[in-house]
């Protein structure tokens, strides 16, 4: 019999355990199981709860504008450490493991694009380059597209995700908040409309800064938005903040943002916004402005009429 032969028969040895759950990750939020081509193919949002999940820059920048129109600018600038800064361990070394970690040489992308056919000057921050944070690059290559939408007559948009000021870079990274803010100032004064995009999370000198300055705010379902985070807050008035504080649903019913607007309809909500700021331009010729100064000034006559009447 085989059983008691010299010849035992083989058993095949299975090193390692196939998973049987291979590809499939539990949504931080609501905890469910989904696939990672479902929470793909669904724009990083889960598909049981809605919870959006953070978008590297150049995600972010697909699913935004339209195909192969982005051109990256000022690329050419790149971080040095100016203070010689070290901690637990140097900052050029902090640099070069996040520039290998997360593809990018910065944590923001700057260029022009098409955003369903309207020419937009745009800047993209990714949260995967230290934490999405303002060094002096960054601050640098968000004044000159500022800049550079100003002087070819463009709209701006900018994409914001960060974790606030960069602390290796100290003052540097504080004066780019004065600097940014300034370019939007001479981009206001252009009459050229700017639209700020929030994302999870936008915290720090960047929500002090440029993210707030927007003409039209938009932010993300869920998004925690705020200068210093919860627990920080929480610590420092030694109080429990109302649940929900801090994230866009509530910055939006205090009027701090104008708009909540999901991923799916944030490129066809920011077109809205691009053709409706741009594409409304009209001039009155004399004989059309004559009939509508009569009008306001008989408006202006009747009022002052009015106003005397009611003092006597």
């Amino acid at each position: 019999m085989g059983l008691f032969s010299k010849n035992k028969p083989k058993i095949k040895v299975q090193s390692t355990k196939k998973d049987g759950y291979s590809g499939w990750i539990k949504c931080t939020h609501c905890n469910e199981m989904i696939h990672a081509n479902e929470l793909q193919q669904n724009l990083h949002c889960c598909p049981k709860c809605n919870y959006h999940y953070r978008l590297s820059g150049t995600q972010r920048i697909e699913g935004l504008v339209d195909k192969d129109s982005f051109v990256e600018l000022f690329t050419e600038l790149k971080p040095c450490d100016p203070l010689s800064f070290e901690d637990t361990e140097p900052y050029t070394q902090r640099v070069a493991k996040a520039t290998a970690s997360s593809g990018r040489d910065e944590a923001v992308l700057a260029g022009t694009c098409k955003i369903n056919g309207v020419e937009t000057a745009l800047g993209v921050m990714d949260f995967s380059f230290m934490a999405g944070s303002m060094g002096s690059v960054v601050g640098e290559r968000l004044t000159r597209i500022i800049e550079h939408a100003t002087s070819n007559k463009l709209p701006l948009v900018i994409v914001s995700s960060s974790g606030g000021a960069r602390m290796q870079e100290s003052i540097f990274s504080l004066m780019q908040m004065a600097k940014t803010s300034a370019a939007l100032a001479k981009l206001h004064e252009a009459k050229l409309p700017y639209i700020s995009v929030l994302t999870n999370p936008t915290t720090g000198g960047v929500t002090a800064s440029f993210a707030s300055l927007g003409d039209i705010i938009i932010a993300e379902p869920d998004a925690l938005i705020c200068f210093a985070g919860p627990r920080v807050v929480e610590q420092v008035i030694k109080e429990k903040l109302p649940p929900g504080a801090q994230k866009s649903e509530f910055l939006l019913e205090k009027g701090l943002i104008d708009c909540i607007v999901n991923r799916f309809e944030l490129k066809d909500k920011i077109s809205l916004f691009l053709t409706f700021f741009t594409g409304n331009e009209r001039t009155f010729s004399e004989e059309e402005s004559l009939p509508r100064l009569s009008q306001k000034l008989q408006k202006l006559i009747k009022f002052k009429e009015v106003a005397a009447l009611t003092k006597s």
